[in-house]
């Protein structure tokens, strides 16, 4: 089984059947990826079948933690070489996506793949999560607040959460030890308005390795002092 095989193989275990365009613009985007990567630093991982499981299929797994008509807004915090936020646009192509970074070079390289690959309401914006959460255009604006950073979930709380609107949801992509993270982080979910809804366990085709999905709804307003400046939500956590 090649790599493109495997792309809309694992992606069938996700409920999620590509189409023939659709595979296509994940390939594009893979070669741009490969031909960015050359140039800056976007991903250590450079073979199609590693960049197809670990990025692609791992972005798509988000599904599971969501419940998607096709048009809702999304917001990907520190979204990076763009996952899981574009993945996600390219298998519902009416999602509304703002993809958020505080590097320019990556902003540059997710416009470039969006044109590239003819998506629509894609937006590519540069700066801060503490900044862009006051700011009353992005403030309680998304259906859906995503994130694959590595940053505690009591300080991805505070990026994010601020984000989701009432009734919206933050989904955590995170690794084995969330029972941990869950206990550690709920009083700052709480702070911030969030509730934690459920801890949905995720295997990554192709691999051993067991992801988990922390779906936090957003139950009440976000107090109008947080997020707090920038920095401090890494330095004194909730």
């Amino acid at each position: 089984m090649d790599y493109k095989e495997k792309l809309v193989e694992g992606a069938k275990q996700f409920g999620i059947d590509l189409t023939t365009k659709q595979v296509e613009q994940f390939i594009s985007y893979m070669n741009i990826l490969n031909e960015w990567n050359q140039k800056m630093n976007l991903t250590g991982l450079e073979e199609p079948e590693a960049i197809v499981i670990k990025h692609f299929l791992d972005s798509i797994s988000c599904v599971e933690g969501m419940d998607i008509d096709g048009d809702e807004r999304i917001i990907d915090v520190g979204t990076g070489a763009g996952f899981p936020g574009l993945p996600l646009k390219i298998i519902y192509p009416q999602l509304k996506v703002t993809l958020l970074d505080s590097l320019k070079k990556r902003i540059n390289f997710l416009d470039h793949v969006a044109v590239e690959l003819g998506l629509e309401d894609v937006e590519c914006i540069h700066g801060r999560a503490e900044d862009y959460g006051q700011d009353k255009k992005y403030r309680e604006k998304y259906d859906y607040v995503l994130a694959r950073a590595v940053a505690s979930l009591d300080v991805l709380a505070e990026y994010t959460l601020p984000f989701a609107k009432v009734g919206g949801a933050f989904v955590a992509q995170r690794g084995t030890n969330v029972k941990e993270e869950v206990i550690e982080g709920t009083n700052a979910i709480e702070i911030l308005g969030g509730m934690i809804m459920d801890v949905v366990e995720v295997d990554l085709p192709y691999t051993d390795a067991q992801r988990n999905l922390v779906i936090i709804d957003k139950v009440v307003a976000t107090p109008n002092n947080y997020p707090r400046r920038a920095g401090k939500p890494k330095k004194s956590p909730l």
